[in-house]
């Protein structure tokens, strides 16, 4: 708690960093929400994922993406629409990836069009309202209106820095990102109610403590546990991130980033916050809070 002015300067600071990306930058968006064409291509052989997007790119194929999928002969090369709407044909992608040494064959050819991605985009909003309405109240119910706040402060705080790091690094943001982004409000709720659950505790128990030195020896008692959970979690998405392959690199990579920030937002955001909306021992004892109130009356 020594640190929390500092601690939430930074996260201001970081919080509006991650805005202005978004707003002046934007996302790099995928087909899943501008629409495009998606080509599956076999090869004989094993193929160079990054040697075919040049191919393509020297073809006339600007902006594609491949990616493998099943075995390492087998790619998915996904593009936008070219310039001046021009249709792209599953086989002039084929054609132009054709050679001796490792014949190609196109599996199969569709478009997705912008009005999914607009469903998408709507669904993946929706799903976001839904869950902070329902943390602030299963928060608010299991805690205390001021536990609730705080909570879903610290829990938007990390959403953002995560959707303002992939806008500011400009890596792809489609489908699997978005579950990603959804994902890290889980992590950062959990980490959050274990410390604020020890919050309450201490206020029940130390009587003779400040608010200022429970909230630190909650932090402390909890750190431990906070960092190792949050540490296994990290090596099971770090596997995720190098061995899922490049359909899942995205969503991983949303929630390493998820997983670090969300920890040490529960660590130097979450109970600062708390502090300073002035919680008390009152707020989580009706009966005392209600005697309070009634001594107080003239």
């Amino acid at each position: 708690m020594r640190m929390r002015f500092v601690s939430l300067a930074l996260a201001v600071i970081v919080l509006f960093v991650a805005i202005g990306g978004m707003v002046f930058k934007g996302f790099n968006f995928a087909l899943d929400f501008t629409g495009g064409y998606e080509t599956e291509v076999q090869f004989s052989k094993a193929v160079d994922t990054e040697a075919l997007r040049k191919t393509l790119e020297q073809s006339g194929f600007k902006g594609a993406q491949v990616r493998v999928i099943g075995s390492s002969n087998e790619v998915v090369i996904r593009m936008q629409a070219q310039e001046g709407g021009k249709r792209i044909d599953g086989n002039n992608v084929v054609a132009s990836l054709q050679s001796a040494e490792n014949p190609a064959t196109l599996r199969d050819y569709y478009y997705v069009g912008p009005q999914v991605g607009k469903e998408l985009a709507e669904s993946g909003l929706q799903a976001l309202i839904f869950v902070v309405v329902g943390f602030l109240f299963y928060v608010w119910i299991r805690f205390e209106l001021k536990f609730a706040i705080a909570a879903i402060i610290t829990t938007l705080h990390d959403v953002v820095l995560v959707a303002g790091w992939f806008a500011l690094s400009g890596h792809e943001f489609d489908l699997a990102v978005l579950a990603g982004v959804l994902s890290v409000m889980g992590y950062s709720i959990n980490d959050t109610i274990v410390v604020f659950d020890r919050v309450r505790e201490n206020f029940k128990t130390l009587h003779k403590l400040s608010p200022l030195e429970i909230m630190n020896r909650s932090v402390n008692q909890t750190l431990s546990r906070t960092i190792i959970t949050s540490f296994v979690a990290l090596l099971t998405v770090l596997a995720l991130y190098f061995y899922g392959g490049d359909s899942l690199k995205g969503m991983a990579e949303s929630q390493i980033l998820g997983i670090i920030i969300g920890t040490l937002s529960s660590i130097f955001v979450a109970c600062p916050l708390l502090l300073m909306l002035g919680v008390t021992k009152q707020d989580l004892m009706p009966k005392a809070r209600d005697e309070e109130a009634l001594n107080a009356r003239p």
